[in-house]
């Protein structure tokens, strides 16, 4: 029996196993293969952008490691993700920052335009793939104090609000272009370094800036808002006026969607857990999936248990139309293709295993009070056989099955990469 026999053979003997607990992997395929995930540009460059890509990261925001290779232009950026997403089966988006604007010229970040991305769409519109878009408020000498949106200098303040609505309009453009809507999500790193004596007034100075920047209706059809939480950053250890229930009632009163990040928490809080609450109160949700360790919270997605959890959330609660995946790390200590591949990979298993959990016999059992059975249900499906369930399903969609993907990424390596 070849390779490919035996992934067959397997997934027909676990297609049994799941067909006796009520489970159609066959529907369950086509359901995963449809769920978008959106990959981040910034993996694969550190954050650094075309605006000014031998600037100083601030804002927060920080990429550890040299390993070789990096892009330093927008085609041999466009070129990376173009390798990592051929070894990534499922839908897929990619999410652009505004410093990844193309332009001869040095453009302001409020002067930013459509026209300076147009590369990226007809690139995307050649792959069939959608685009998500963010403002950049950070690594710019005007937000070198970490304050834009609630900066209590009007002028600087304004230059912030006028990126945004500028960012905005690329977005849109996206969306008419694409022919699925963007999803721009705002985050910030406006707070204090050490204990502040006001909490409120940039609090109200962000949610003024806001509700300028989205005061012009734009059809959903084309562009969706999103705003993101913090609880610190570098810089910001002890205050961001960004918090999350600051953007849960900012999101929930004026109709717009709420991210929530996976390393923007206290150590012990999970986004897993705030989903079910949050789904309450807004109509669509946007997730950064990252992995936090400590204070830092960009790290390469693994298929542990809050990554699982996230996918539980998501599939249990069928809030696959509601809930946006984007992927938010940059690890610059790896080959950042490979890390593109692992997290992305990651994302998609977890997603299948919570489509393979016996999720109806889980909650008849809890509405039961039978929470004997719900237990052992929960333990027992962690151990059935999904991995041949992905297997399979990686031979179906035509990428690598298991870690043959590293051979052809380090071969890219040597032969690109370290060339640079």
């Amino acid at each position: 029996m070849n390779k490919i026999e035996l992934i067959q053979s397997n997934y027909e003997n676990a297609k049994s196993v799941f067909s006796d607990l009520g489970i159609d992997t066959s529907k369950v395929l086509k359901k995963l293969n449809e769920i978008s995930i959106s990959m981040h540009c910034w993996q694969g460059d550190d954050v650094a952008g075309f605006e000014n890509p031998d600037g100083p990261l601030t804002g927060g925001i920080q990429a550890t490691g040299d390993h070789p290779g990096k892009a330093t232009t927008p085609s041999q950026l466009r070129a990376d993700i173009d390798y990592a997403m051929a070894l990534i089966p499922g839908k897929l988006r990619l999410n652009l920052h505004a410093i990844y604007l193309e332009s001869d010229e040095h453009v302001e970040r409020d002067q930013i335009k459509p026209s300076h991305f147009s590369n990226w769409v007809e690139w995307a519109k050649a792959k069939s793939i959608g685009l998500d878009f963010n403002p950049s408020c950070f690594s710019h000498s005007l937000s070198a104090d970490n304050m834009t949106l609630t900066h209590p200098d009007e002028k600087i303040r304004n230059f912030w609000i006028d990126h945004c609505i500028a960012s905005r309009k690329v977005s849109e453009y996206f969306g008419k272009e694409l022919g699925t809507p963007s999803v721009m999500n705002i985050w910030v790193p406006d707070g204090f370094k050490d204990v502040p004596a006001d909490r409120l007034a940039p609090r109200k100075r962000l949610l003024d800036s806001l509700d300028k920047i989205i005061a012009e209706p734009i059809s959903k059809k084309y562009h969706k808002d999103a705003v993101e939480s913090k609880l610190f950053g570098i810089g910001t250890e002890a205050y961001t006026a960004g918090s999350n229930e600051f953007y849960l009632g900012y999101a929930a009163s004026r109709n717009i969607m709420l991210c929530m990040d996976a390393g923007h928490f206290h150590p012990t809080e999970v986004i897993s857990d705030k989903i079910s609450s949050a789904s309450l109160y807004v109509d669509e949700m946007l997730l950064h999936v990252s992995r936090p360790i400590r204070w830092d919270s960009d790290h390469v997605v693994m298929l542990d248990d809050e990554t699982q959890a996230i996918a539980n959330e998501i599939i249990r609660h069928d809030l696959v139309d509601r809930v946006n995946i984007g992927l938010d790390f940059f690890d610059a200590s790896i080959n950042r293709i490979a890390a593109w591949v692992i997290g992305t990979r990651n994302m998609r298993k977890a997603l299948l295993r919570a489509l393979l959990e016996p999720t109806a016999q889980l909650k008849a059992a809890e509405l039961q009070g039978d929470f004997t059975t719900r237990l052992a249900l929960m333990e027992e499906s962690k151990s059935l056989p999904w991995t041949a369930v992905w297997d399979y399903y990686c031979l179906e969609q035509k990428v690598p099955v298991g870690a043959s993907w590293l051979t052809q990424v380090k071969n890219y390596e040597e032969e690109v990469l370290f060339k640079r």
